[in-house]
């Protein structure tokens, strides 16, 4: 867990215009930055980005955050994989609250991608001197180019090659625990990879953590894998991702396939949006990392019975991933066919041509589950509402969830009512979506809210006061008093970014960023401290006012006590003239 005091820090240090910058072009507009949003297709710059208050927020998609936030939405990585990588731009170490035990873990995890990489390097050496490798990569079309940025290699024949790279060979745990060597019961050492073509697997931050082998000529398997290791975790993993990832972005889509060679043959011709599973089935874990690229996947699989059985498990995984919104969909192709053979004999565009016949998920679901079923008799609707109700009870998507029981419901001869009752509708759990949509800006905000506002502009502002504990009488309220409460304890906080990310995982994040966003449009000249001291006063006031109603209706039901008249008293004086 890194410490929130070096989370304040960062944000201190870094400067969103610059990191936001850094991948897209921004334009200054007044007192902040915009562009056309990076995270949803426009032609008119509704992306914002405030170097005073630290933060960014699309008018258009609702996609709001800080620096940090910017980096894990665009890079589609975790957080701490951001804040780890903002911090080396800076050349900062991150702390993480951990004992012994934990840091020993990361120098392993250190040892491991060096050896990695000193495997890789040997492999692609090794590629410049096999020329029955060259020739298969060229017989498959790829050319030196695109080897080079797939950082593509070969393992030679023979059962010990890199104990000329490494020295310990015969003792390294480092080369077992990295998938690199087999060590057998007697001890016994030998390369995982020989006479294979190396598919180099990188992480989002560029380092190898594994490796995928094909065959050269026949044997068995024809791919092989590096084992799971702690540093590659296959249901995690996508091949191909970090150098599609800008592709995806400008695309607007992804395209999901089985092999190494797809991911490689495709971008050979221009299709560079595309990635891999690594020898397992599509994950849940690989929709929601891909859903923060894009919003529309393609799963593209060979149209044989396991490439339906492929489409299928693929299918079942994406749903409790699915947010409403995202679009999902199943090619599959022609039987015989691959994305390689297809893409190779036939091209890009008539490739990217079969893309638009794609079948939405939807559709994909019950024409598998009616597949086979004679709708007409009872006992054939029964079977598909047997099937389908697991299933669509797994959906994390609201709207589709509902469209999806009425389409069931026709397909079974239901009315609402009926499928109501055998299927009830899952309650919406989620704690937000992923982008909130833009707030209503016209509307006059509540008190509470303008204070949230100006809080969020300036949290300077807020030190020192003194908060009326009946003010916190609606959502926007409780969340004055919590931020107050923060800012209390962390006085150094000087910016709205470091609020943001102190609520990140707390049940008023979507508020806080539907408030923030609004910060945004405060004007250039607006004179914070009066407005603050002026919505503070206006909230003082409405509480003053509830209480001398409760009094003077006590007074009228029975009266009241010596201290309550003279708490009466006191609010009355203390009233702001009208």
């Amino acid at each position: 867990m890194i410490p929130q005091s070096f989370i304040d820090e960062l944000l201190l240090r870094l400067d969103i215009v610059e990191v936001v910058g850094r991948y897209v072009p921004l334009k200054k507009a007044g007192a902040n930055y915009t562009a056309c949003c990076p995270f949803h297709q426009e032609k008119t710059p509704s992306f914002t980005v405030s170097p005073s208050k630290q933060f960014y927020h699309c008018f258009g998609c609702g996609a709001h955050g800080t620096a940090i936030g910017f980096v894990m939405e665009y890079e589609g990585i975790g957080f701490v994989e951001a804040v780890k990588l903002l911090a080396g731009r800076l050349g900062l170490a991150v702390p993480e609250a951990r004992g012994q035990a934990s840091r020993q873990q990361e120098g392993g995890h250190t040892a491991l991608v060096a050896v990695l990489r000193q495997a890789l390097d040997y492999y692609r050496q090794a590629l410049k001197a096999a020329p029955e490798a060259i020739a298969y990569l060229k017989g498959r079309g790829v050319s030196g180019e695109i080897a080079a940025r797939f950082g593509i290699g070969y393992a030679p024949p023979g059962w010990q090659n890199l104990k000329a790279v490494f020295p310990d060979y015969a003792t390294s745990r480092a080369l077992v625990e990295a998938g690199l060597v087999v060590e057998g019961e007697n001890g016994h050492r030998h390369d995982r990879f020989r006479d294979r073509i190396i598919f180099p697997i990188l992480d989002q931050r560029g380092n190898v953590i594994g490796f995928g082998g094909r065959v050269l000529g026949a044997g068995e398997p024809k791919y092989l894998n590096s084992p799971e290791t702690p540093l590659f975790q296959k249901g995690r993993e996508l091949y191909g991702l970090p150098q599609a990832r800008r592709a995806i972005r400008e695309a607007g889509r992804v395209l999901v396939v089985e092999g190494y060679m797809d991911v490689v043959a495709l971008a050979q011709h221009g299709v560079e949006y595309a990635v891999a599973t690594l020898g397992t089935a599509t994950t849940a874990q690989h929709v929601e990392r891909l859903l923060r690229l894009a919003d529309h996947i393609v799963f593209c699989f060979d149209g044989d019975a396991a490439g339906r059985r492929a489409a299928w498990r693929a299918l079942e995984n994406s749903l409790p991933a699915l947010s409403d919104g995202a679009r999902v969909a199943f090619l599959l192709l022609p039987e015989g066919e691959d994305p390689d053979s297809f893409i190779r004999s036939q091209g890009r565009a008539a490739f990217e041509g079969l893309l638009k016949e794609a079948v939405p998920l939807s559709q994909f679901l019950f024409r598998e589950l009616t597949a086979g079923d004679d709708l007409d008799s009872a006992e054939g609707r029964a079977r598909l509402l047997q099937a389908a109700r697991p299933l669509i009870g797994k959906v994390g998507a609201p709207l589709l969830a509902a469209l999806l029981r009425k389409r069931l419901a026709e397909l079974a001869g239901l009315n609402p009512v009926e499928i109501d009752a055998l299927l009830p509708a899952a309650p919406v759990s989620r704690a937000e979506p992923t982008r909130p949509a833009a707030p209503p800006h016209r509307r006059a905000p509540s008190r509470n809210r303008q204070l949230l506002r100006l809080i969020l502009a300036r949290p300077s502002l807020a030190r020192g006061v003194t908060w009326e504990a009946e003010a916190a009488d609606d959502a926007e309220g409780r969340l004055v008093e919590a931020v107050l409460a923060y800012l209390a304890d962390h006085p150094h906080v000087e910016t709205g970014a470091q609020l943001l990310e102190a609520f990140r995982d707390s049940e008023w994040r979507p508020l806080l960023a539907a408030v923030a966003a609004e910060a945004l449009l405060l004007d250039e000249g607006f004179d914070l401290e009066r407005e603050f001291a002026d919505a503070l006063a206006r909230v003082n006031e409405a509480v003053r006012r509830r209480r001398i109603e409760r009094l003077l209706a006590l007074e009228r039901a029975q009266g009241l006590t010596p201290e309550q008249k003279e708490l009466l008293r006191r609010e009355l004086a203390a009233r702001r003239p009208a």
